[in-house]
């Protein structure tokens, strides 16, 4: 049985009209929540200050062994929470199974790392007593999306959180009860109340927030439009910003590689938790040599994957999460087949589910159409040989992840410098690791998260200096 009783309920009072969440698959409502008003959020605002003097004083050691066990409680009630994603958003129940175990070894790594990624570092060659710190300075504010609704947040809040800040989350709404679950998670651990929180409100609140002066910076993961919108606020109030963005990835298959392979990868990162997912191969490059026989070989693969029920161990993809971007993929697919694109296998719309579908797309319509397509649709694009495949995989006005597919690794190293991404992956499907710094570059964004650079992005990094008297 999960251990969660939702007893917060004065926090929602409000005069708005309930948001009400639905089961992607069943069409069930899996909750209901009010959005809240402003004078709620300023006194969450003023209790997350209290919160920060009181965490900022904790050493990183305490600190350290609350997050490891943030991890133990996770593993916990690992089953109850991925019940809960795939309720909310509709993945399949071994992807949020999978969700919720690289939350908590994120949670793990930064109780193992932040010793001494937050230590002092001495600069000697300048002077004996030089060194620079780093130092937390308040809330920062995430507005995070459905599509990972614990990596995305705890992506963002693990690293935030050990560096002595706290955190205000402001959760897409059809997976608020993801952030409700999130705020008791680090209470159950140990946490100190209000050092996470969620705010449950609308898009007018959101400058509100990023005003406020205890608000020290912002962070979005999400479209486009939204991170234009974050990154213009956060400079009228001089507020730091950190934006992941959209992708259209590239997925490089050179004629010298292993083809099953490939193409085993190419359709397990397009196609899992329903092609929802930033860093998915959404555009297969292939060199013409071998393009015929990959196409073959992923179109076995797509045939093979069972959709339907995420609650089935059997079922390989779920639905889309809502009813709207289901409407809108289908869309997408109709303009790409106006533009030219061949279609290899349909997609079908049966309400929220969309079967897996595969175009081939010529160049020119891969570099016109600028949109991110975010549901189970592969496109296949061939190129003459290596050196156009870069230039395709160039022609974007993305820059987030790239794959490069290739048996010749020192070739694969002065190919992958001339790609235009946050990261390149070779031999490997792009994913985010808590070691790795995790970002883009271009219309996918700015900043880092994870790593080192995830601990740092919101501290103030700061110089000490002594000069004998």
């Amino acid at each position: 049985m999960p251990i969660f009783r939702f007893t917060k309920t004065p926090l929602f009072r409000t005069c708005s009209m309930p948001i009400n969440n639905f089961n992607p698959f069943s069409g069930e409502m899996t909750s209901s929540f009010e959005f809240e008003s402003a004078a709620i959020v300023e006194s969450k605002i003023l209790t997350s200050k209290k919160a920060f003097k009181y965490w900022k004083t904790f050493e990183i050691a305490d600190r350290c062994s609350l997050f490891s066990r943030f991890a133990k409680v996770l593993r916990e009630n690992s089953e109850s929470l991925a019940m809960e994603i795939t309720r909310q958003m509709g993945k399949i129940i071994a992807e949020s199974r999978a969700e919720i175990e690289k939350c908590a070894l994120t949670a793990e790594y930064y109780a193992q790392k932040s010793a001494d990624i937050l230590k002092n570092k001495t600069v000697s060659e300048v002077n004996p007593k030089t060194w620079y710190g780093y130092e937390p300075q308040g809330a920062i504010f995430a507005i995070m999306p459905w599509n990972f609704p614990f990596w995305q947040a705890l992506r963002f809040a693990i690293p935030t959180l050990m560096g002595g800040n706290v955190v205000l989350l402001k959760h897409a709404p059809n997976t608020w009860k993801s952030a409700a679950l999130l705020e008791e998670l680090f209470l159950k651990a140990g946490f100190p109340e209000r050092a996470f929180q969620s705010l449950y409100i609308d898009i007018d609140l959101v400058e509100k927030v990023i005003a406020h002066p205890f608000v020290k910076g912002v962070t979005l993961t999400g479209s486009n439009l939204a991170g234009a919108s974050v990154a213009a606020l956060a400079g009228k109030y001089l507020k730091k910003s950190v934006l992941e963005l959209g992708g259209s990835d590239p997925f490089i298959v050179l004629k010298d590689t292993d083809l099953e392979k490939a193409a085993m990868w190419a359709v397990k990162s397009r196609f899992q938790n329903a092609g929802q997912t930033c860093i998915a191969a959404k555009r297969w490059i292939v060199d013409s040599e071998v393009a015929n026989e990959f196409i073959k070989l992923t179109i076995r693969h797509i045939q093979q994957i069972t959709y339907g029920d995420p609650m089935s161990a059997k079922t390989q993809m779920g639905p889309l999460a809502r009813p709207d971007l289901a409407d809108k993929i289908e869309k997408q697919v109709e303009t790409l087949i106006k533009m030219g694109a061949e279609v290899i296998i349909p997609g079908k719309r049966t309400g929220n589910m969309f079967s897996p579908a595969f175009l081939k797309i010529r160049r020119e319509i891969s570099a016109n159409f600028t949109e991110e397509l975010f549901g189970p649709v592969a496109c296949v694009i061939v190129a003459h040989d290596e050196n156009e495949a870069i230039e395709i995989a160039n022609e974007t006005n993305f820059g987030l992840g790239a794959s490069l597919w290739t048996s010749d690794l020192k070739k694969a190293e002065k190919l992958a410098e001339k790609i235009e991404a946050g990261s390149v992956f070779v031999n490997a499907m792009v994913k985010s690791d808590p070691s790795l710094p995790f970002g883009g570059i271009n219309a996918s964004g700015y900043g880092r998260e994870l790593g080192v650079y995830g601990v740092n992005e919101f501290l103030n990094t700061k110089s000490y200096y002594f000069e004998k008297s």
